[in-house]
């Protein structure tokens, strides 16, 4: 899987990390190896214009995630893929917001930057939150993830 991270946020990011939990999450989605995926970091600025521009919000937001190719995107083995590489699109993260939800919640501001790179993820899998239906099953399925990949770093 090829996943390409750029942090142009001016904060000091363990991108290792992000890049790990992004690729352990679509691994565990059952996403085709071959996919492509960048994740950026952005400062609350651009973050702002991102929103307004693509979203229609107002002021910066945490994560956008911008699908590039859902067509193509191998769900797991229940599926015939193409084989084709899957362009499966851009997260946007900010990790000054992250940062200051991350002390609202009381975690790490490392620990939401993971939280939102697998939410962005999921979005690019054709998750969605609108309805309290669509909610549980997202939330339940992020949450999984993150465990699931906190689990394999003790371990490791």
């Amino acid at each position: 899987m090829s996943i390409e991270i750029a942090n142009e946020s001016g904060v000091e990011v363990d991108t290792d990390a992000i890049l790990a939990v992004a690729r352990h999450a679509l691994d565990e989605m059952g996403v085709n190896p071959l996919a492509e995926l960048s994740v950026l970091l952005v400062d609350i600025d651009y973050m702002a214009e991102l929103n307004h521009r693509w979203m229609d919000g107002d002021g910066p937001t945490d994560v956008l995630a911008f699908p590039m190719d859902e067509g193509s995107v191998d769900h797991g083995p229940g599926e015939a893929g193409t084989g084709e590489p899957a362009l499966l699109g851009d997260i946007v993260l900010a990790p000054e917001v992250a940062s200051k939800q991350a002390a609202a919640a009381g975690h790490s501001a490392a620990d939401e930057l993971h939280l939102l790179t697998v939410h962005g993820a999921l979005h690019l899998l054709g998750y969605d939150h609108a309805e309290p239906e669509e909610e549980r099953e997202m939330f339940a399925l992020q949450n999984r993830l993150l465990q699931s990949w906190r689990a394999t770093r003790q371990a490791g």
